[in-house]
């Protein structure tokens, strides 16, 4: 048996972070064949909930790029690595010369989930706190509140190219982080940075799903760097046209833009759905 893995942005969804109708009734094809399929993304849960709607993920979910496996049925998390508060210390020094606002994620002791922040610094920023205001599933807090035995998921920002990159020459020698960053697809003149710890990867909570599912085979989709732990686990693993060229390099076959349903058409071709 086999196991399909898909990332979301850049791969499973599209510019507009949308799943289309198209892919849609793939997974739903997929489904009526028997063919198991999950997601691997490195959004938080929240984050991907607001895209996954309508849409059947029954397996096992991969959030924060491997941070956290959680349940759907059961609502329960199997699995996390997260950061304490004394091991970002750095990151907020890093954060503090530069006008960015650091966006840190819990889970908080009775299983919810809560961001911690400054006050916004840019128009970004301050769009973004109101995203988290409007959403009901997490909670917003001031990050003077953060509490020590915080159970730290993740640090997210966005701003200019020259900002993040200053922030990631701060932190690069902390062994027990991974920072992940790149150019902003939705948002063209900003920048992403993704910071979790290092015991955590898409490609390590990949191989945990295949053996407590029981699965003989893995199948990945992905199209960024934090995709690269996953591709190299699997049995094959296929990235849209518009991934980066480290990825396609090690990819069983270059398909479709994610743009263009790229995924879902490869999909119908492969299995003669």
């Amino acid at each position: 048996m086999e196991l399909l893995v898909f990332d979301l942005d850049g791969t499973l969804l599209n510019g507009e972070q949308q799943i289309t109708e198209y892919t849609r009734d793939t997974l739903k094809l997929l489904q009526q064949r028997n063919i198991a399929y999950t997601v691997a993304t490195g959004r938080t849960i929240h984050a991907a909930r607001a895209v996954m709607q309508d849409t059947h993920f029954p397996l096992l979910h991969v959030y924060n790029n491997g941070v956290v496996i959680w349940n759907p049925e059961s609502t329960d998390y199997i699995h996390h690595n997260h950061l304490t508060h004394a091991e970002i210390d750095a990151v907020l020094n890093a954060f503090s010369d530069q006008t960015i606002t650091p966006f840190v994620f819990t889970i908080e002791p009775d299983g919810s989930h809560a961001v911690y922040h400054a006050p916004p610094e840019n128009e970004v920023c301050r769009h973004y706190v109101s995203l988290f205001e409007a959403n009901d599933s997490i909670q917003n807090k001031p990050l003077v509140s953060l509490h020590p035995t915080a159970e730290i998921t993740n640090i997210n920002a966005l701003g200019s190219q020259v900002e993040i990159k200053a922030i990631c020459d701060q932190i690069k020698d902390q062994d027990h982080l991974v920072v992940y960053t790149g150019g902003d697809m939705y948002k063209t003149d900003f920048h992403w940075l993704d910071i979790h710890h290092s015991a955590s990867s898409k490609g390590g909570a990949v191989e945990m799903l295949k053996e407590s599912l029981g699965y003989d085979r893995v199948i990945c989709f992905g199209d960024s760097d934090n995709d690269i732990s996953m591709f190299e686990i699997a049995d094959e693993a296929y990235s849209p046209a518009n991934a980066l060229d480290e990825l396609k390099a090690i990819s069983t076959e270059v398909i479709g833009h994610h743009d263009q349903d790229g995924i879902a058409r490869f999909l119908r071709e492969y299995y003669s759905l």
